[in-house]
């Protein structure tokens, strides 16, 4: 088949073990981020068989409607960005392993990553030593400190551990079955997110983008954080109300912010009103993208590809399209 690949920035896919399941397919690999439906219906005009990493590219119904030679569209996980009804109407399969296999250790490494170089201002610090003006400040230590774990899922657990294993109480909130395993789990939980957001020294936040969540940490509720408590973010910007994390900072509450995600991905504007605070740690949301991250997913995407170019499609979100379904 023609597949393609979109967004393999570093040509990381073809260096995995994994990459092998492709030999023998029609292979183009795009190391670059095209946006526009005229480019990328330019791109993938021949392409049956469309490989994504993630979130980074989305496939609307006005691309989808121009790309009569694809069949396939292979990832891994969650599917907000793809039109699902769009790939049904055009006879495209989508494909995704969406199965439970344990916590993502990369992100949960990287927020905790994210909490350190926050606390003991790490950017800072390296600048003022390549500067040649040594030490920038002082930093806060983590251990006697509270951390506020907002969800406590598989990633939460994690995080929770690692705060557990620098000497931090731990304190959850989130979904009342979330509550009630952290607490079978002999971890502290709050009586109420007002309570949560104004105990914590630092709040991460592991919770999944979905309608219930959207804007669930509320302006009010960062104006609770103390001027030198962290709000740690390697989920989703759209957890915090729109604006409310920029004002808060600038407002000094909480006093310092380590993000992974945006509201616009790719971020590639060093003039963003975010990235310009002092108070503000960020990467681009780099959480999963890992070597062993990838050879994980992609060992499953790329044999979701062969399993459609043998005919016994698997990991189908909309089996109605496939041949015989009613």
């Amino acid at each position: 088949m023609k597949v393609t690949i979109l967004d393999d920035w570093f040509d990381t896919l073809r260096t995995l073990p994994c990459f092998t399941a492709l030999a023998g397919h029609d292979l183009t690999v795009w190391n670059d981020h095209a946006t526009g439906d005229d480019v990328l219906a330019d791109r993938l005009a021949d392409t049956q068989a469309l490989v994504l990493i993630r979130e980074r590219t989305a496939i609307g119904a006005s691309l989808l409607d121009r790309l009569p030679a694809l069949r396939l569209i292979s990832q891994f996980g969650a599917y907000p960005h793809i039109d699902v009804g769009a790939c049904t109407r055009n006879g495209v399969v989508l494909s995704s392993n969406t199965t439970v296999r344990g916590p993502s250790y990369p992100t949960a490494e990287l927020a905790w990553a994210l909490m350190l170089a926050a606390a003991r201002q790490l950017p800072a610090q390296m600048a003022s030593l390549r500067a040649g003006t040594w030490q920038a400040g002082v930093g806060d230590t983590m251990r006697g400190k509270t951390l506020g774990v907002f969800g406590y899922g598989r990633l939460g657990q994690v995080v929770a551990g690692y705060g557990g294993a620098f000497g931090m109480r731990v304190l959850v909130w989130g979904s009342e079955r979330g509550r009630a395993a952290a607490a079978g789990d002999g971890l502290d939980t709050a009586t109420s997110q007002r309570e949560f957001f104004g105990t914590a020294d630092v709040v991460s936040l592991h919770l999944r983008l979905v309608p219930a969540t959207r804007g669930i940490v509320s302006a009010a509720d960062l104006a609770l954080m103390a001027p030198s408590a962290i709000l740690v973010n390697t989920s989703r910007s759209g957890l915090i109300e729109p604006g409310a994390l920029l004002a808060a900072l600038r407002a000094g509450r909480p006093g310092r912010a380590a993000v992974d995600v945006f509201d616009t991905e790719p971020m590639v504007d060093p003039d963003d009103d975010l990235l310009r605070l002092p108070n503000v740690v960020a990467t681009p949301h780099i959480g999963f993208v890992t070597r062993e991250e990838f050879q994980t997913q992609f060992a499953d995407v790329f044999e979701q590809v062969n399993a459609f170019a043998t005919g016994a499609p698997i990991h189908v979100v909309n089996p109605q399209v496939l041949p015989g379904s009613s």
